[in-house]
């Protein structure tokens, strides 16, 4: 058990990297949108959350890409794709430009 606890140390994606503490600074996106998620779609700011969109699709990319792979990093990107897609779902529906007649298709 410590001889795998040091090796995830000192590994080339381990804690002593920022392709460990990137990732994990990251993930407070993916929580302030699920905060978000709570608040009245005017809120939502189209341009900031299609920039966040933008974002973590080149961050997923670039993630899957480097070499080691960040596995820590793509999850993170994903999730907040995943979370920043809703967002700018319920902005555009509160905009008008989408219909929830279109949604229930």
């Amino acid at each position: 058990m410590a001889s795998s606890f040091r090796a995830f140390l000192n590994s080339p994606v381990g804690p002593k990297t920022t392709h460990f503490w990137g990732p994990v600074a990251n993930w407070g996106f993916v929580l302030a949108g699920l905060v978000d998620m709570n608040k009245p779609p005017e809120m939502i700011s189209g341009n900031m959350t299609s920039a966040m969109c933008v974002y973590s699709a080149l961050f997923m990319r670039f993630a899957w890409m480097v070499q080691p792979r960040n596995y820590l990093l793509l999850a993170c990107h994903a999730s907040n794709e995943t979370v920043q897609l809703y967002q700018l779902s319920r902005w555009a529906r509160a905009q008008g430009f989408i219909s929830i007649a279109a949604c229930h298709l």
